[in-house]
């Protein structure tokens, strides 16, 4: 690979790993419109199989709006072990480690939430973009779901 090369997929990799914790970020300063701008138009989200799969900002704003204001009081998600793969010049694939704390406004228990976030970047004109988004989880404490989908360890049936 040329200098220019690697030079790029550093930057693009740096880029990557900054939508994801720009998204930490906003989610937990609760800046809804900040969270949905890093997502392209027709991003996917899957949560998890208690939440209908989303397509695009239409189907993603109400979630993310409604929880950021009437559900969680508080927030505090932690990204890290990032493993970016490219697989066009334009599109890549990531998976990073995540530990998340939530203070809810109904005054259930805080919880807490171990797992990782499965993406799907696009490079658009306005720079490296969320198109699509899996959570999964390899434990919780008082999390709010009943139901995750699993980071699928060996021997899980």
């Amino acid at each position: 690979m040329s200098d220019d090369r690697t030079l790029q997929r550093l930057l693009d990799e740096a880029d990557i790993a900054e939508v994801v914790h720009a998204y930490c970020d906003h989610f937990d300063r609760g800046e809804a419109e900040a969270v949905l701008a890093l997502f392209t138009g027709d991003a996917v989200v899957d949560y998890g199989p208690d939440v209908p799969t989303m397509t695009g900002l239409d189907a993603l704003r109400p979630m993310v709006t409604n929880g950021l204001s009437s559900f969680f009081a508080a927030t505090s998600h932690h990204v890290s072990n990032f493993r970016i793969r490219f697989t066009g010049p334009d599109t890549a694939e990531s998976m990073c480690y995540l530990y998340a704390w939530h203070r809810y406004r109904d005054g259930r228990p805080e919880s807490e939430l171990w797992g990782r976030y499965l993406h799907v970047f696009r490079r658009t004109p306005e720079g490296w973009k969320i198109a699509r988004l899996v959570l999964q989880a390899a434990g919780s404490r008082d999390f709010h779901r009943q139901s995750m989908h699993p980071i699928g360890r060996r021997g899980d049936g």
